[in-house]
């Protein structure tokens, strides 16, 4: 199998080492290795290996007493609070056998741990073993300790992602300061371009030595001879760490296959994340419809419809949500694939497409349309399979993908995109035409708090998106008192905002830290360091 083919089965071939140890055994899964295992196959692979049960990886919860195994998988180190949760769960629990399968490398373990050779075999996690035996009270009970890749999602056939270390972002100029405080005065660094990886916070080096054996990891399922080139400081770094590694020149000498890769500072486009000019079905669905919890790449898409349920609140919370991830689901796959790949209005009619021919098949009464596609036509098919439950099992992942669509275009968040790409438009000619300044005095009116707000105004999570936007497209901020006034009323009219809104949206919270005390701090603070930082980092 060429590696292009292989692509998309590496993460399914790691997963095999979880499937082959889980028969008749009570399975406690953390949230980062729950959504790797999503996109999947899903927790139905687990019990098709013969798990007998699934559980939150949480010191809540505990195996039966007639449950005499246990697996846990997660995607941490095995100490701390990792190690700590693994005790209280084997605490109260009955277990005569427990297996621990961590996707962080025994490599990375010995890194963690300031052991810098690693002696004959696997020690930490020979170590752990005793931990576990001792925890379930027996030391003649079985304990195994073992590494697996688990930490990526493959959200297509070309398309991969790293929920767990979503939180890995870029240095920038202002972490330099930072890294010198515990550097002698002879040994500052001057600039991004002299750290190097030794230098870095040790959390930081942690985060991308798993970074680097994961993508390891994959390499060696593919048979890849790798070539790494970067952009942008940390990119840099990672680079250097996965072309340096003794394990991944070993690879190369033997790799069957040939590939580039190209790591990219995420800082070097930080219109991307906060613009509004994707254009493809599913980042539409994506940004619009509320996030499965515990994931970072699928959402949730109400199943009511196709109930015969009444729709209140009350019941719509025990009707579990749908989702985008079908990987048992070849023809949603199909769907889904399209509509990553094609443009918004292709992407609907696709959808469209998928449900006449569904329908044809299980011979259902449809009508079929030509022209524009409206989100009425396609609940109107949709509603077609709802008292069909043969038809709905097995067409539920289409089924799924077309709701999410309809939500979407229903949704009130929907218009709001057009407008803030036309806000964006409109801003950003004002900046070419002028100054920062004057981009900042015609967002002040778009700044109203929730009494002055009309529907289709911004609320404050929308004004600082429009914020980072602009901050992020001025290649150079002069300094000025037209400026400095102009912020100034920004920062007034914001705190406003956020102080009407900040019990309300989780965002905010994060950014403020829930604390209104400092919130004029944190927005100065911002808005000084979108200055300095959009300067230095963005090309």
């Amino acid at each position: 199998m060429s590696s292009v083919l292989a692509f998309p089965y590496a993460p399914q071939q790691a997963w095999e080492m979880v499937f082959a140890k889980v028969k008749r055994a009570v399975v406690f899964m953390d949230d980062a290795c729950a959504e790797s295992l999503h996109w999947t196959g899903g927790a139905v692979k687990l019990f098709e290996a013969g798990a007998v049960d699934v559980k939150a990886f949480s010191s809540f919860e505990a195996g039966a007493t007639n449950q005499p195994k246990a697996v846990f998988v997660v995607s941490t180190l095995l100490k701390g609070k990792t190690a700590d949760v693994i005790k209280d769960i084997i605490s109260l629990s009955a277990f005569q056998y427990s297996i621990v399968i961590t996707a962080v490398a025994h490599s990375v373990h010995l890194f963690a741990s300031n052991i810098s050779v690693e002696a004959e075999g696997y020690p930490l996690f020979e170590q752990f073993e005793e931990k576990l035996c001792e925890w379930m009270g027996n030391m003649n009970y079985t304990a195994e300790v073992m590494h697996a890749s688990l930490l990526f999602c493959p959200l297509s056939s070309h398309l991969l992602s790293t929920p767990t270390l979503g939180r890995l972002f870029p240095l920038i100029p202002e972490d330099v300061n930072s890294i010198n405080r515990t550097r002698p005065d002879k040994k500052k660094f001057t600039s991004l371009s002299d750290v190097d990886f030794g230098s870095l916070p040790v959390e930081l080096q942690i985060s991308i030595r798993v970074l680097v054996s994961s993508l390891s990891a994959m390499l060696d399922i593919l048979s890849i001879k790798e070539e790494c080139f970067a952009i942008g400081h940390t990119s840099r770094i990672i680079a250097s760490e996965l072309a340096n590694s003794l394990h991944c020149k070993n690879r190369r000498k033997v790799a069957q296959n040939k590939a580039s890769l190209l790591f990219i500072d995420r800082t070097l486009d930080l219109t991307g994340p906060v613009g509004h000019h994707g254009d493809s079905l599913a980042e539409k669905i994506l940004s619009t419809l509320p996030s499965l919890p515990g994931h970072n790449s699928d959402i949730m898409v109400d199943m009511m419809e196709l109930t015969c349920l009444r729709c209140d609140k009350e019941t719509r919370n025990i009707i579990a949500p749908g989702c985008l991830a079908q990987p048992n689901d070849p023809a949603a796959s199909v769907l889904w694939e399209s509509m990553l790949n094609l443009k918004h209005k292709e992407g609907v009619m696709e959808v469209r497409r998928h449900l006449v021919e569904t329908a044809s098949k299980e011979n259902l009464p449809i009508k079929m349309t030509l022209g524009r596609v409206t989100p009425e036509q396609l609940s109107s098919y949709i509603l077609l399979f709802k008292n069909n439950f043969r038809a709905l099992e097995d067409h539920c992942g289409i089924l799924q993908l077309s709701l999410a669509t309809v939500q979407t275009i229903k949704h009130p968040d929907f218009c709001k995109s057009d407008s803030f790409l036309a806000f964006e438009r409109l801003l950003l000619q004002v900046l070419g035409d002028s100054g920062l300044h004057i981009v900042l005095r015609q967002m002040l009116p778009m700044i109203k708090t929730k009494k002055e707000r009309r529907n289709e105004d911004l609320n404050g999570s929308d004004i600082l998106v429009l914020l980072v936007y602009i901050y992020s497209l001025t290649n150079e901020i002069l300094e000025s008192s037209q400026l400095d006034e102009a912020e100034w009323e920004v920062k007034k009219a914001l705190v406003n905002v956020i102080h009407d809104e900040i019990s309300s949206c989780p965002l905010l919270q994060r950014i403020t830290g829930n604390a209104f005390s400092t919130l004029f701090c944190h927005l100065c603070i911002v808005l000084k360091s979108y200055r300095r930082f959009c300067c230095n980092s963005v090309v």
